[in-house]
């Protein structure tokens, strides 16, 4: 038997595709459920809907798959061991890669990381729940996502599954904020089991999404920040001493920062000098296409995918006995280029996320969702409220779901504009048609 392409719950044979390959099938269940199609309507940094240049978590999630999958067919020719498939988690197949990017941010709820964290905080505050964008990711794929012939969500391959399993470890465990469901939990657990994998490592599929994810954050939000106006490309912005203290601010602060070292480098100084780096590279690029700004920020953007991209390699970790995927120069860890791309990822987050209008978006944001749930978390009266094929759904599993995690799973599908038209039927002078399809 072939672990990678183990199915949990295979339910009924399709000979119609059986020309297709495992992984493709995979593809093509993501791409084609209705999880994935709202992605369009979900806020990436801007609301969905600012305009239309905008990137939303489908264009970033698209950027993010075509960046992984063009790594992941290069890597094999560069390390000869990948090809001697001699563990199911040291493997890198770019389709199951895609596949994993594509799926990444299906749990994401709307507005953003504002809607995970108020919809976070109004399960813990009274129900001692969590909700988290990368488990939620997991009932969608294996529950809440409907398919013919399935009551068990997509039923992706376990190869695919594991490659999105970013924290590979039950989110209930103490002092973890991020991980998967108890629901979920024991089916990845299982499959991990199978595969021998080591305590809490990632198989090299997931490291590359996750690297290949941060690649686009860093390079493609700066570029609709830039195009926005919140990233003013002139020296008086990138030497603002209080630009330079948010960075530092955040990147001291930042929790998820202690793998790179940052002991071993005067912050302040290290940051001045990539935004200056930064903003020459910047001039330099706007001259030579003849002062055209939307040229300009096009191949900024290209030449750091390319940068960064160009160095992802794989190291030995010995700390687990396992593999890395990081960037990689003369065969050590690039310390120098993550805490880079890190720079520029609090770059992006201070001046975009920060800013007091996207401030004020977030906090309008908040006060929809915990209305919304005010109006559904009491089910003699949310019930009537809530579409009939979602009740439908909750009644045939309500011995494993709980009212406030149905109530969850329903808000969290929503996209940004469907958000908005629930709650102004409820509260606002205008209520909607009751022609309207949901």
């Amino acid at each position: 038997m072939d672990l990678r392409k183990l199915r949990l719950n295979e339910l009924t044979s399709t000979t119609f595709s059986e020309e297709r390959e495992e992984y493709e099938r995979d593809y093509a269940r993501l791409i084609q459920s209705p999880s994935f199609r709202r992605l369009q309507g979900k806020s990436q940094v801007f609301g969905a809907g600012t305009g239309d240049y905008y990137r939303t978590r489908l264009t970033h999630s698209l950027e993010v798959s075509q960046i992984a999958r063009e790594v992941a067919r290069r890597l094999p020719r560069q390390y000869p061991f990948l090809e001697k498939r001699e563990h199911p988690g040291l493997m890198i197949d770019p389709t199951v890669v895609e596949c994993a990017a594509l799926a990444h941010d299906l749990g994401h709820p709307p507005f953003g990381h504002k809607g995970e964290e108020v919809l976070n905080s109004l399960l813990a505050e009274e129900y001692g729940l969590k909700y988290e964008g990368n488990a939620q990711n997991f009932r969608i794929l294996m529950f809440l996502e409907k398919r013919a012939g399935s009551g068990s969500g997509l039923d992706l391959t376990a190869a695919v599954l594991l490659a999105t399993n970013k924290y590979p470890y039950h989110i209930n465990e103490p002092g973890r904020l991020k991980g998967v469901y108890t629901s979920e939990w024991e089916a990845i657990a299982e499959l991990r089991h199978k595969w021998a994998m080591p305590h809490e490592a990632k198989t090299l599929e997931t490291q590359l999404m996750d690297l290949c994810d941060d690649i686009a954050y860093s390079t493609h939000d700066i570029e609709d920040g830039i195009r926005a106006g919140k990233i003013q490309m002139n020296p008086t912005f990138f030497e603002d001493d209080r630009l330079l203290e948010h960075l530092v601010h955040e990147i001291i602060h930042d929790n998820g920062n202690a793998e790179l070292c940052w002991e071993q480098v005067d912050i302040k100084s290290m940051a001045r000098r990539v935004l200056a780096d930064y903003l020459a590279q910047w001039e330099e690029i706007y001259h030579a296409c003849d002062r055209e700004s939307s040229r300009t920020r096009r191949e900024m953007k290209a030449r750091w995918v390319s940068i960064f991209a160009g160095r992802v390699g794989i190291i030995d970790d010995p700390a687990r006995n396992w593999k890395k995927v990081t960037f990689v120069r003369d065969g050590q860890q690039d310390f120098e280029l993550l805490r880079t791309m890190e720079i520029l990822k609090k770059l992006a987050w201070v001046t975009l996320v920060m800013d007091f209008r996207v401030q004020r978006l977030q906090m309008r944001s908040e006060i929809m969702i915990r209305r919304l749930w005010e109006s559904f978390i009491l089910p003699e009266t949310g019930g009537r409220i809530i579409p009939p094929d979602w009740i439908e759904s909750y009644e045939k599993h309500q011995q494993q779901w709980s009212w406030p995690r149905f109530v969850a799973d329903y808000i969290s599908g929503m996209t940004d504009s469907y958000a908005e038209k629930v709650y102004a039927e409820l509260f606002a002078s205008k209520s909607g048609s009751i022609y309207e399809m949901d």
